[in-house]
């Protein structure tokens, strides 16, 4: 059986608005990313809020961040979101049996 903890991670992560939005704007942005401060007046967050989500997402490796010269280059580590798209979907429509009350007992 897989792990599903990295999976539950990244999940977490997601499970807040302002994170959301955060990573979805990462999303669009590609492989070039955006600079901490381009996410926050995209997003209008304030730098402690946007540092703080960041780190969240960054703790539950969705999001990669390099830095170049004195700016910080926010990416989405894109394996990883496939990854956890993957988990996802990997039993779409299969079907699912279910057991009825008198074979429980």
């Amino acid at each position: 059986m897989t792990s599903t903890s990295p999976t539950a991670r990244a999940l977490a992560a997601l499970g807040h608005d302002a994170r959301l939005a955060i990573f979805r704007l990462l999303v669009k942005a590609g492989e070039d990313g955006l600079r901490v401060g381009d996410i926050g007046d995209h997003l209008g967050l304030a730098p402690s809020t946007l540092a703080h989500h960041l780190s969240t997402l960054v703790e539950a490796g969705l999001v990669r961040q390099d830095k170049q010269g004195r700016e910080v280059f926010n990416r989405v580590d894109f394996p990883v979101m496939r990854q956890v798209l993957t988990f996802l979907t990997s039993e779409c429509c299969s079907g699912v049996a279910m057991r009825r009350a008198e074979d429980a007992a």
